[in-house]
């Protein structure tokens, strides 16, 4: 058992998700889903808000969500989803799945939380199959060259990840994903809200691939 509990953040968030999926965030779930098919592994599933939009291809959804409450929450949702959608306890660092199970990774707005990217993504390779998919939807840095950037730094050296359950608003995912062996195949960056310059408005929406293996 994960037994993570972030009552306050989960309470505030359930409120937000739904609000920011008003906003714009519904149309990038969508496109972050959009194509997939055969078993799934969703990481940091929330409260569930992306299950409405998984196309029919995929056969399966394993959802894994650590915090109890949003965990239940999911377990709400997943009634209801067009796909099948199991929803588990469990941390991206130790994903409760075999090697190779999956054909695709979904992550959103989560590996700006996990404790090290780094082993979250060796995790994330571990248990997809070669070529498969992680498809990803994230805040991130901005460039270094702004006062955006400072900002973030100082914001993710105090108070930030204290309020938002670990979040960090100045990671370089992309990076840290290409570090971890993967191949970026499509990358759109984007601010959201559009015109805002909150630290968490760069955002990335990607696709990135397991390589196969290389013959000798």
């Amino acid at each position: 058992m994960a037994t993570v509990s972030h009552p306050v953040f989960a309470r505030v968030y359930e409120r937000l998700s739904v609000a920011m999926d008003r906003a714009g965030t519904a149309v990038f779930r969508r496109d972050l889903v959009a194509g997939l098919s055969g078993r799934v592994i969703e990481i940091g599933a929330g409260n569930g808000r992306m299950f409405s939009h998984y196309p029919p291809g995929v056969t399966e959804v394993l959802a894994v969500e650590p915090e109890r409450r949003l965990r239940a929450a999911a377990e709400r949702a997943a009634t209801d989803a067009p796909v099948p959608v199991t929803v588990v306890d469990g941390l991206a660092q130790a994903l409760p799945a075999a090697d190779g199970e999956f054909d695709a990774a979904v992550v959103a707005l989560v590996l700006c939380t996990v404790p090290d990217q780094s082993i979250a993504l060796a995790e994330i390779s571990r248990v997809l199959r070669p070529g498969g998919e992680v498809r990803f939807f994230e805040h991130v840095a901005a460039d270094e060259a702004t006062g955006l950037h400072r900002t973030q730094r100082l914001l993710d050296a105090t108070l930030w990840p204290r309020l938002f359950a670990g979040c960090h608003t100045g990671r370089d995912t992309v990076t840290a994903i290409a570090a971890a062996g993967f191949e970026v195949a499509e990358l759109r960056r984007f601010r959201f809200p559009a015109t805002s310059n909150s630290p968490s408005s760069p955002c990335v929406l990607g696709r990135a691939t397991r390589p196969l293996p290389t013959g000798r």
